[in-house]
């Protein structure tokens, strides 16, 4: 597999630079050499062809050989809203939900949320790097800043999106008759509660404004298991992939 490296800086000319830990990465580990050509990302949606000029302490100088348009973006929008989990399982969540093309993930704070996304921000970012340099998507997935779910809940109520809210009270889409057609909005965003569940106020306001309530199925899932889970079925519904229709539960 060809070695992608991450470029902080956006690359607009016939040079680029590596630094800090991709720098080190790619001369101490992989021990690369002048000469050598390796694949590099700015999170523009391009990639590029890269031949190193120098290795040097602390940085790697390079030229850019080729730049491609390589599109590897699901044709739609979708956002994860999620009360994150504790410790490394929200690492977990942010590489398959990267590995899956979500656009955006949404750390929740919710009233029986048991992580302060805050401190988290950072260090899933760096994971949503990592994420893109295996998976080959040259785009990064956007780690918003945390937002309560009483903001989150009263958004994109007109602009066409469909708003999911994974519920054990909600309808399967076999019992509904209805199918997840993304395609056929600006957008899809899934909400995803707590460990403990959402409260039955949450609930309440999910409803005043509109969401659809899912049932993500008859056993009970983690929090980063359900979010993939549901990730997954609307992503291979836009790509025209047959998938079951009874899916998933309500996160623990």
């Amino acid at each position: 597999m060809t070695q992608r490296y991450f470029c902080d800086a956006a690359i607009t000319g016939s040079r680029a630079a590596l630094s800090g830990g991709e720098a080190q990465h790619l001369a101490r580990v992989m021990r690369a050499r002048a000469g050598d050509v390796v694949v590099l990302f700015d999170g523009s949606g391009a990639e590029f062809s890269a031949r190193i000029d120098r290795i040097g302490k602390s940085a790697v100088e390079l030229s850019i050989v080729e730049r491609r348009e390589v599109n590897r973006e699901l044709p739609f929008s979708l956002t994860l809203a999620v009360a994150l989990p504790k410790g490394d399982r929200q690492r977990w969540l942010v590489e398959k939900a990267v590995e899956l093309g979500v656009t955006r993930l949404v750390p929740l704070v919710t009233a029986r949320g048991v992580a302060d996304g805050r401190a988290a921000v950072d260090r899933l970012r760096r994971a949503v790097i990592e994420a893109s340099k295996q998976c080959g998507r040259n785009r990064l997935m956007d780690i918003a800043e945390p937002r309560r779910w009483s903001d989150v809940a009263a958004d994109s109520a007109g602009d066409g999106a469909s708003r999911l809210f994974a519920h054990p009270t909600g309808a399967t889409a076999s019992d509904s008759g209805e199918t997840m057609t993304p395609t056929q909005a600006r957008g899809v965003v899934i909400a995803i509660g707590p460990e403990g569940g959402w409260t039955e106020e949450e609930a309440a306001l999910a409803r005043s404004n509109d969401w659809r309530f899912v049932d993500l199925g008859p056993r009970i899932l983690r929090v980063e298991t359900a979010a993939i889970a549901i990730a997954s079925y609307v992503s291979l519904a836009a790509s025209g992939t047959s998938v079951g229709a009874n899916a998933l539960a309500s996160p623990q």
